[in-house]
């Protein structure tokens, strides 16, 4: 009997240093579990009613060959904007659609999708605009969950109608370009920071190869700092560690003592970066979601263009 029970313990102790028994330990301490959770934390909660998935991927026809058991699946440039006007979706489209996948006031969200959570990220963006706090990221998204082989569905989910009410759209987490050229002219404070690789910052490219959305100009708003997105993350696609984050984004001045204002080229990759100055660094952000295509479009606002293109000329 003492032999057994000694086995059994020493089973006990292997699962819990491999994280299978508790799979809340593995639980990443040097991130907030409020914005960002664990593989091995959403495994455990797949059943959990208080608990709902979303997946926001780029790529079409990703979540219909598989997808997170239990997710739903919210079209970016459907669903999340508005089809018509360049704009968000707005209250009653989006609260149709969180309530559409069950989503209730105190639901916790958990989003993910490719492209290290780009657009998941958009979705939790959208998400705080309307008022709801627990939302969070898959920390790595969907290709840490598909590297280490955990379940897949191809079975649409269906959820009973949710009771999710969108709130007044919170206007401080959202810019206009009317609020970033007031930073710019010195009439108001802040730090802008441009999230987009080194040539589009400098202007030596308008736009990542294959991307359609395009500006007239080059280059980058006056007085940006350049931090690309990837940068918050590690080679595998999760989370750096908060005082890495910290330090990286203090590098170039951005310490939280100013509002942030971050855009990319047409807010998706900045939605990212929103998230890490906002929801894991808890910083004051606002997204500028016109970003370098209604930027670089508009009359009468000023550029700076290291690379000298101009009218897409060298």
């Amino acid at each position: 009997m003492a032999f057994r029970r000694l086995v059994t313990l020493f089973a006990l102790a292997i699962l819990i240093v491999s994280g299978f028994a508790a799979p809340s330990l593995r639980a990443r301490a040097d991130l907030p579990e409020r914005a960002v959770v664990s593989t091995e934390w959403l495994a455990a909660r797949l059943d959990d009613p208080k608990v709902r998935v979303v997946e926001v991927s780029v790529v079409p026809g990703v979540f219909e060959r598989g997808h997170i058991p239990g997710a739903v699946n919210f079209v970016w440039h459907t669903d999340l904007v508005d089809p018509v006007i360049r704009d968000i979706a707005s209250p009653e489209a989006f609260q149709k659609l969180a309530r559409a996948a069950g989503i209730n006031n105190d639901t916790t969200v958990v989003l993910y999708g490719d492209n290290n959570n780009w657009f998941a990220a958009w979705g939790a963006w959208i998400f705080t605009i309307y008022g709801h706090e627990d939302v969070r990221l898959l920390d790595g998204g969907r290709a840490k969950w598909e590297r280490e082989n955990r379940p897949l569905s191809v079975r649409p989910a269906s959820h009973p109608e949710g009771n999710f009410t969108a709130k007044p759209a919170r206007r401080e987490i959202r810019a206009f370009l009317p609020d970033v050229l007031a930073v710019v002219k010195g009439e108001a404070e802040g730090v802008i920071v441009d999230i987009r690789s080194p040539a589009e910052y400098e202007g030596r490219i308008f736009a990542p190869e294959g991307f359609q959305e395009l500006a007239i100009r080059a280059g980058h708003i006056p007085t940006a700092v350049n931090v690309p997105w990837g940068r918050a993350v590690k080679e595998d696609g999760t989370f750096k560690s908060v005082e890495e984050l910290r330090q990286l984004y203090a590098s170039v001045g951005v310490d939280g003592s100013k509002k942030v204002y971050v855009y990319c080229r047409i807010g998706e990759r900045s939605s990212h970066t929103w998230f890490v100055l906002s929801k894991i660094l808890g910083y004051d952000v606002a997204q500028y979601d016109g970003s370098w295509t209604e930027w670089g479009n508009a009359v009468g606002v000023p550029i700076e263009n290291p690379a000298g293109t101009v009218w897409g000329r060298q």
